[in-house]
């Protein structure tokens, strides 16, 4: 382990300890002296990112994903009011999520409590690495951020923006760290810091995510691959599932909760398959089909490989199933267990369907584009958890929390026969 990683992995440790404790006021103020910050120090943060977008420019990066890089004036003050609105969040930190005395007197609760030290590998958005840092700051944990390498000038501005903000307040400075370094070897470092690094969180595409995945020896919490599929079924409203998978594709495309993959109940295909190929077409989208669509209208063959793809553009999987059996058994196979919807007027059919389908959500009569933090009114998200352990779908604050037990007696001890209290008890501190 290098002397530059272990440096800011240690300062990240100790400020944990440092955070941990700290109830909700100061984190709310310091998230606020650090929101200003960022606007007031816009410019210095707007010029270190013209350096990388020049630098994206001259290696033939993509305008879209240029765009995607782009800081200016107003995306900072954007970024700015996000982390005004974590600060407005309530603070999970010390919530009792279950208590009680039991019957031998001793009081017990459950209450949460930081995750620690967080790591976080993420790809191109620099905007993630403020989100990332005033999210676990609010619950009370430490960052260890590796960005892409293609925003390295942009993310040490904006973590020295919130480093130099932070050393005004009563929130360590170290809690929020740049982890140093452009090549793998630093991302390979976070990847192996256990015991310097409590959980790590990938967020980008299959590739990132399987690579931290296996190599890590740090417990991750997988997050973001979405093949998330569109299934209309033999009773569903065909012009109610035309405006869903319109929705779900084409409204943002880029991202992990866009649909991927439309499945048709052979019943409905005739009427359906073909006014769907033309409104996916009139959007830009093109469409991978199987044979059965094929029949229907021009198309690109679709091969195996196209049913596991994470398109994020504008193209889309299509097939043709004859039950909602086959339309899971098809999820199950291919899905990645993000985000599956079905198009139905069938309240059994529809009950079936979230029975079967073993995703972190799933949408009845409802875009895909929905599972997102914001949508379902927990603020915030570090990214879509599509693991089962810990956290599953939207992870806001109550998510990069843990728990721990706390049990009060009264010189309460325990034997072979039971329960006895010392006869010095004369009650202990009464519960915060």
């Amino acid at each position: 382990m290098s002397e530059d990683f272990l440096k800011v992995a240690l300062a990240a440790k100790e400020a944990a300890a440092e955070l941990a404790p700290l109830p909700r006021a100061p984190k709310d103020a310091a998230l606020r002296v650090v929101a200003d910050a960022l606007v007031a120090r816009s410019a210095e943060i707007v010029a270190a990112n013209a350096v990388d977008v020049e630098k994206a420019r001259k290696s033939g990066t993509s305008e879209y994903m240029i765009d995607r890089l782009r800081l200016d004036e107003a995306r900072v003050e954007a970024i700015a009011e996000a982390v005004r609105q974590v600060a407005d969040l309530p603070d999970p930190v010390g919530e009792v999520i279950r208590g009680n005395t039991l019957p031998n007197g001793l009081e017990l609760r459950q209450i949460r409590v930081p995750l620690g030290v967080v790591g976080i590998i993420y790809e191109g958005r620099p905007n993630v690495t403020v989100d990332a840092a005033a999210l676990c700051l609010k619950s009370g944990n430490a960052t260890l951020l590796r960005g892409s390498s293609s925003a390295y000038e942009s993310n040490t501005a904006l973590v020295r923006v919130m480093q130099d903000a932070l050393a005004g307040t009563e929130v360590p400075a170290g809690a929020v760290q740049l982890v140093p370094g452009l090549t793998r070897d630093s991302v390979k470092e976070l990847m192996r810091a256990r015991g310097l690094v409590d959980v790590l969180i990938p967020r980008g595409g299959a590739s990132l995510i399987n690579s931290v995945v296996e190599e890590s020896t740090v417990p991750v919490i997988e997050t973001g691959v979405g093949n998330c599929h569109v299934y209309v079924d033999a009773d569903a409203d065909t012009d109610l599932a035309i405006e869903i998978l319109l929705n779900s594709k084409v409204q943002r495309p880029s991202v992990c909760n866009a649909a991927e993959t439309l499945l048709v109940h052979s019943a409905v295909a005739d009427a359906f398959v073909p006014r769907a190929l033309a409104a996916l077409a009139a959007e830009g989208v093109t469409v991978h089909g199987d044979a059965r669509i094929a029949a229907y209208g021009e198309v690109v063959p679709a091969g195996e490989d196209d049913f596991f793809n994470e398109y994020l553009s504008l193209d889309i999987a299509a097939a043709v199933v004859d039950s909602l059996e086959d339309a899971v058994a098809h999820i199950r196979k291919y899905g990645s267990g993000h985000t599956d919807a079905i198009v139905t007027r069938s309240v059994s059919a529809s009950r079936r369907f979230v029975a079967l389908v073993d995703s972190a959500a799933v949408a009845v009569n409802a875009s895909t584009r929905f599972t997102d933090g914001g949508e379902f009114g927990f603020g915030a998200e570090i990214g879509i958890s599509t693991q089962k352990l810990h956290a599953r779908g939207p992870m806001g604050l109550p998510e990069l929390t843990s728990t721990k037990w706390i049990y009060t007696g009264e010189g309460h001890l325990r034997t072979s026969t039971g329960t006895v209290v010392a006869s010095g008890g004369t009650g202990g501190p009464t519960p915060a």
